[in-house]
């Protein structure tokens, strides 16, 4: 257990004593703040729950019958002695940062973050504090994400090229947040765009919200791919491959993920392509965020901690590790990071 004064990491999770509540707990609490509907952050059985309305939906549809309560992006909550806000992570629709406020100390508790504004999701907004819980999933330099309409670009033309030889292109990302992002920067006059169950599912949701989604046709059992040529299907990544994608005939999959910057994870896993496209921050997004919160205490979660910490601490921050059950981005999970 580390002790902080507003904020303590337990095995339970990140423990507001003031408030009497946790921040993405991944054990049962009586009161659960949560940042965003990844199943690593959002887990079943809380007593109660607190997320932006945006992140709601999604969390029921996952969760089932919650207790669970929404609060606008800005909005401040008194509970017990802490003041509490929740403000925009970039991460996936709905996703927040959460501010705790104790006798005029504040932290900031990120969970997944994207620092650059991808045109879905709502755009990340620092936060000033005096603490900020930071991930570090792709705390290397050799993360350095490309312009969104760039990969864009890379993906569309893939598209059209699987098309003209007659297949079918698999494009594998995670149901919430990346499939719908990776949706928007389709271009439909290619072709139609299939969904895998999972990820239509959380369309249907998003789409509700009144999030804007280009048309999609689930691919269900009963789907006869023959019927949609030129298609891409778009899935999780644990299906490429599976009995269900081989029944549209010849085909071409890859995967989206900030993993593949990494040549030994394109060569093992990314079937015949692999764009990189994350929806958590790179290495100077991580830099930038950190620096604009104003905070002299970093506390560092899921990723390549050691690494990053040692370079935050070189740099004149005081930074250290804190363990959590937190995955971040990985390449099996259907909608976990």
């Amino acid at each position: 257990m580390t002790q902080t004064g507003v904020l303590t990491f337990t095995d339970k999770g990140i423990y507001c004593p003031a408030g009497d509540f946790y921040i993405d707990p991944w054990r049962r609490v009586p009161r659960a703040l949560i940042t965003h509907g990844h199943a690593d952050h959002a887990r079943s059985g809380m007593g109660s729950y607190l997320a932006t309305h945006a992140a709601l939906p999604v969390m029921r549809h996952r969760l089932g019958e919650i207790n669970a309560e929404g609060i606008a992006y800005g909005e401040m909550r008194r509970i017990g002695g802490a003041n509490v806000s929740f403000h925009p992570a970039g991460h996936v629709p709905g996703s927040a940062q959460i501010r705790v406020e104790v006798a005029g100390e504040v932290f900031v508790a990120s969970g997944d973050y994207k620092t650059t504004d991808d045109g879905f999701s709502e755009a990340f907004e620092p936060v000033k504090c005096h603490h900020f819980i930071t991930e570090s999933t792709f705390g290397l330099p050799v993360f350095n994400w490309q312009p969104q309409a760039r990969v864009a670009d890379e993906i569309n033309t893939w598209w059209a090229d699987c098309a003209a030889q007659g297949k079918t292109a698999f494009l594998g990302a995670y149901a919430l947040g990346k499939a719908q992002r990776l949706l928007s920067m389709l271009n439909p006059e290619i072709g139609p765009i299939l969904t895998h169950t999972a990820v239509e599912n959380t369309n249907v949701v998003l789409r509700k919200q009144g999030y804007k989604l280009p048309a999609t046709v689930l691919a269900g059992p009963d789907i006869a791919p023959k019927d949609h040529p030129g298609a891409l299907v778009l899935s999780p990544p644990s299906a490429l491959g599976s009995q269900w994608a081989r029944k549209f005939g010849p085909s071409e999959s890859a995967f989206a993920s900030g993993w593949m910057a990494l040549r030994g994870v394109r060569r093992r896993r990314a079937g015949d392509r692999g764009f990189v496209i994350s929806d958590h921050a790179d290495w100077q997004g991580l830099i930038c965020a950190i620096r604009d919160t104003g905070a002299e205490n970093i506390y560092v979660t899921h990723g390549y901690t050691d690494v990053f910490t040692r370079f935050l601490n070189d740099a004149g921050w005081n930074a250290q590790v804190v363990p959590t059950q937190f995955e971040g981005e990985t390449l099996d999970s259907g909608d976990a990071a």
